[in-house]
């Protein structure tokens, strides 16, 4: 590998590019170099995390056609551009009955979703006595303890398979919650420490403190979980910040093997939140990040939301995407309410017109159902109705 000085000097060249190509890995200083490349050198960065993308999955992108089950807003943490959570008395704040899931998830079903995605606040019984009231009337000690037995319910019911977000998790919790969900996510968001300050995005959620994520994130990798995790790009984080986010995420991938996923979301403003008057990353900032992304992780799917860059989102496919990840023809995308999911057909159209055939997979990804196959019980029995021979969601797409 050339030397820091000889690869950042030559970052843009098409020979670097070309070894990059070849597998070459990419130091922080390039990355951090590439993330920063004049319009110019753009296009040559574009067709080169394409090409790897290839390499990786040839011909293919795909979607999970899911169901959002919000099952609390409530949340201890305040994010600076979060306009999911609620508190006890705030206009909207809910937390979803054992028959509200119910139905929703069935009415997904009919309409051919495999993917029941269940987001929530973090630990909001810890904050609110009202939540733990909740609970208490539901029968359950935590929000963790009701969320298990949501999913156990959706796995039960119906063919739908559980995928949950639910913030920070024990050893322990990530093993209890694996038994009825083939995956499980977290938002890394970013490793920047700066956002716990003062004014930044994260100073008063005490549940992103970057270490005890990667903790999570890593804790899943021991137990061999299928993972997902998240870059939230432009809530004010540097262009170094995100490639040290890559970076951990890639180390942790390299030791266990578990990162199925890594979305590369935009930060978007809304009236309602502290960061209103923050800019949104730009078309070419996301495009440079998921390239990179794509670069750095190469071998790792890689998923940018179609709903957060409409109109024209069918241009994230030229930065190396190989993924849309949930798309819902029944829920609306409770975290970004105001950017609705594009049409099944319209998103295949516009995959087809570049190129690609679009595929429906399970929330698990076909490479990672060794890993789930080890597990038994109902999950194992519920996903061998739902799985073709080749990995993906055996409903129609």
């Amino acid at each position: 590998m050339p030397s820091v000085a000889h690869a950042a000097g030559t970052a843009s060249s098409g020979s670097y590019l070309s070894e990059v190509r070849s597998g070459l890995k990419v130091s922080r200083e390039v990355a951090c170099e590439l993330l920063a490349c004049s319009d110019n050198d753009l296009p040559e960065l574009l067709e080169t995390a394409v090409e790897i993308k290839n390499q990786f999955k040839p011909g293919v992108i795909t979607y999970s056609r899911k169901v959002f089950l919000p099952l609390t807003n409530l949340c201890r943490d305040y994010c600076g551009y979060c306009t999911f959570r609620r508190d006890p008395r705030d206009p909207g704040a809910h937390t979803m009955t054992p028959d509200e899931v119910l139905e929703v998830a069935k009415a997904g079903e009919k309409l051919g979703c495999t993917e029941a995605l269940f987001s929530l606040g973090d630990k909001p019984e810890l904050l609110f006595p009202e939540m733990r009231e909740t609970l208490h009337h539901l029968g359950y000690n935590s929000t963790l303890h009701y969320l298990e037995e949501m999913c156990k319910l959706v796995l039960r019911e119906t063919n739908l398979l559980p995928h949950a977000n639910p913030g920070l998790m024990s050893g322990e919790w990530l093993r209890r919650l694996a038994v009825y969900s083939p995956s499980l996510g977290l938002m890394l968001e970013s490793t920047s420490a700066a956002l716990m300050q003062p004014g930044g995005a994260h100073d008063k959620a005490p549940d992103k403190v970057p270490a005890k994520r990667l903790r999570t994130i890593e804790e899943a990798g021991k137990l061999r979980i299928p993972f997902t995790t998240v870059l939230l790009i432009g809530i004010g984080e540097t262009l170094e910040n995100r490639v040290d986010s890559l970076l951990s995420i890639q180390e942790l991938h390299a030791r266990y093997g578990h990162i199925q996923e890594v979305i590369i979301q935009n930060f978007r403003a809304k009236p309602e939140i502290p960061m209103h008057a923050s800019a949104e990353p730009s078309t070419g900032e996301m495009l440079r990040t998921v390239a990179v992304a794509r670069l750095m992780l190469r071998n790792i799917n890689i998923q940018a939301p179609p709903n957060l860059s409409a109109p024209d989102y069918e241009t994230l496919l030229d930065a190396g995407i190989n993924d849309w990840g949930g798309v819902s023809p029944l829920t609306p995308d409770f975290i970004n309410p105001e950017a609705p999911w594009p049409y099944l057909e319209d998103l295949r159209s516009r995959t087809e017109a570049r190129g690609y055939e679009l595929r429906q997979r399970l929330p698990v990804y076909p490479e990672f159902l060794a890993m789930v196959n080890e597990r038994t019980g109902l999950l194992a029995e519920k996903l061998r109705t739902v799985v073709t021979e080749d990995g993906y969601a055996r409903s129609a797409a």
